[in-house]
């Protein structure tokens, strides 16, 4: 039977038909993929020498060679040899062709062998193999248990877990085939507790085709089963949810350690709550994966619209064609299969969806669904992220990015083309991705004076997108290496100042030129207009002098309206008739109020108050105030 879901606001993005397959709980050793990656045999090359060649010339070419026989083909007569640490193979590969003996030589080729999972039903995953290509990219990684990929959806079928809810007991069961799948702490946001358990169906079959519980003799296969997966509950048990409870999640990902958030939901109205988690978990280096949606319209639903931040992800039929309901526009960067239940394109007797293990009428009705949708498409490239991070291949979101889209397999027009953005994902081909020299220039604010402005003296400050070292130049724009001065940036490289020596009244264009780390070099120029301070604040008013004990005294004064105020000069003399200089200045204040300490008992001592700005002028000398410490005076006494 089908079920057609249409929801409200924040919805899965799925349509689901449902098939009752069974399945045996056989426990299975697994032997670790052989990891695929170098090419040849390192220290050893293969030669055939020309028929009726003797023994001794073979001894001196070898000999001449530094090379040594490993092993002579009982079969073909070619020779293992081990070759001279001082050579490279490919130098001694060269060298044996030049011998007039030499029939053939070459590498040690190796080869390895293609791994394919045991799971019962494995074989009607057409989305593995030939959706997905995943079969090869199982020969170089099934993932790595570091990476983790969060689920954000109905929750995840993850555990055993009783709960009692006014007065009624709620059983929740985990998964056979997620019985091997790795898990880490998760939330519930719907509930607001700490079991993200699944009341819907969705978040389990999602969460299945990322990783689900591989080669265990039952069910299906998931694309990085190695991997962990985070379950957070954003979806109620109808399928909708709030951005509010979206965006939590999505912050939560970020700073518990995840590496890949999943969304396979989505709603049709943009917010800036949605975009801004999206935002801080794309700067913390999480790569997001969402659904384009369902309505087979040429606008995408949100979150996947915020291409800034995420890979919008569309369906793909078993032909390759795009699903009759998939969104599409500018804003789709990739698809990937997601099915299409009215068809049985590949003639296995099944409608052509994605099956996954999920449960049915109640939590442990458990069976194998085909379900369609963007929200089938989705978890693929997750999963596919997640063997990129996992292998090492990419490990920030604009690696992902560019590994996912640059080996994509081609559909519809050249290039990207708004139905299927720049192709369908490719697992193998990704994962033999690597990037290209960094051609891209460092991006240059064009920043202002700003700071603090003392003695004259403003702070120049730009910022860079990347991390960068910056150097400048006052009124003459100079090559790089021969500019006046450089920049102080941050910890992290990309927030740059320079205090400027004192200036006079004029109009100075600043050159500003930056270095990234691949020498890549970028320059800026602006304008700014400077006059020299000389307008000292106003004087301080309403200096008193407090009596605190017999060695301190508390002077406190009415704040000073001087928008530029740096500090407060104290001055103190034991004379009613003093100057306030160098001399008899005890001391700084940024507040309106000073404690003067360590003074002797029963003395009256006499108080100015200063104001200085941040140019240095200091303001006229405030009325004095007076105060006396605590005690009585020492006195000599004779005989």
């Amino acid at each position: 039977m089908k079920k057609l879901y249409l929801i409200l606001g924040i919805m899965f993005l799925c349509v689901l038909v449902y098939s009752q397959i069974g399945y045996a709980e056989d426990e299975v050793l697994v032997r670790e993929p052989t990891t695929v990656g170098q090419e040849y045999v390192p220290g050893e090359i293969i030669v055939k020498f020309k028929p009726g060649v003797g023994e001794d010339v073979i001894a001196k070419l070898n000999s001449r060679h530094n090379c040594g026989v490993l092993r002579i083909s009982r079969f073909a007569g070619f020779r293992k040899l081990r070759i001279s640490r001082e050579k490279t193979v490919s130098e001694m590969v060269q060298l044996y062709k030049k011998d007039p003996n030499v029939e053939y030589v070459e590498p040690n080729y190796i080869a390895y062998a293609f791994w394919i999972p045991n799971d019962q039903y494995y074989p009607l995953q057409w989305n593995m193999n030939g959706g997905i290509n995943a079969e090869k990219a199982w020969d170089i990684t099934w993932g790595d248990p570091s990476v983790i990929v969060a689920v954000i959806d109905t929750g995840v079928a993850y555990e055993d877990y009783t709960q009692t809810v006014k007065r009624k007991t709620i059983r929740y069961y985990r998964a056979p085939d997620l019985v091997q799948t790795n898990f880490v702490a998760g939330y519930d946001f719907v509930n607001d507790d700490t079991h993200p358990n699944d009341d819907n169906g969705h978040g389990t079959h999602v969460t299945g085709t990322v990783a689900q519980s591989t080669n265990n003799s039952i069910g299906v296969a998931g694309v990085a089963f190695n991997c962990k997966i985070m379950p957070l509950k954003v979806l109620d048990k109808s399928g909708s949810g709030t951005y509010a409870d979206v965006a939590d999640a999505i912050m939560w990902a970020a700073d518990n350690g995840v590496k890949v958030i999943n969304l396979s939901l989505g709603g049709s109205s943009p917010s800036t709550t949605l975009e801004n988690a999206l935002a801080y978990a794309y700067n913390k280096g999480v790569t997001i994966v969402c659904a384009a949606g369902n309505n087979g319209q040429p606008t995408l639903s949100y979150p996947a619209a915020y291409d800034a931040y995420c890979i919008a992800v569309g369906a793909t039929r078993y032909d390759g064609t795009r699903s009759y309901y998939s969104n599409y526009g500018s804003s789709l960067d990739l698809v990937a299969p997601g099915g299409d239940l009215t068809v049985d394109q590949n003639s296995d007797g099944y409608a052509d969806g994605i099956l996954q293990q999920t449960f049915g009428n109640t939590y442990n009705d458990w069976g194998y669904w085909f379900y369609q949708g963007t929200s089938m498409a989705a978890p693929h490239v997750s999963g596919v992220a997640a063997l990129l991070i996992s292998h090492g291949t990419a490990t920030t979101p604009d690696e992902v990015r560019m590994a996912l889209q640059s080996t994509a397999k081609d559909l519809g027009d050249s290039d990207f083309d708004p139905e299927y953005g720049w192709g369908r994902v490719d697992a193998y081909a990704a994962l033999a991705w690597a990037p290209g020299p960094d051609t891209t220039p460092p991006v240059l604010s064009n920043g202002k004076p700003t700071g603090s402005i003392k003695n004259n003296t403003p702070t120049l400050s730009v910022t860079t997108n990347e991390s960068a070292t910056c150097k400048g130049s006052i009124k003459v724009d100079k090559d790089y290496d021969l500019m006046d001065f450089a920049f102080t940036p941050n910890v992290a490289g990309t927030s740059h100042t320079y205090p400027t020596t004192a200036l006079t009244d004029g109009q100075y264009t600043v050159y500003v030129k930056a270095i990234d780390s691949a020498n890549n070099v970028t320059k800026t120029s602006y304008t700014f207009s400077f006059t020299v301070d000389t307008i000292a604040p106003d004087q301080v008013m309403g200096v008193k002098v407090t009596t605190v004990s017999s060695s301190a005294l508390n002077i406190s004064w009415e704040n000073n309206t001087a928008v530029d105020l740096d500090h407060y000069n104290i001055y103190r003399s034991t004379l009613s008739a003093f100057i306030p200089g160098p001399g008899n200045l005890v001391g700084s204040s940024t507040v309106s109020s000073y404690s003067d300490k360590n003074l002797s008992p029963a003395t009256t001592y006499y108080y100015i108050v200063t104001a200085v700005d941040k140019a240095g002028n200091e303001g006229p000398a405030s009325a004095k105030a007076l105060g006396t410490t605590l005690g009585k005076k020492k006195t000599n006494s004779g005989r």
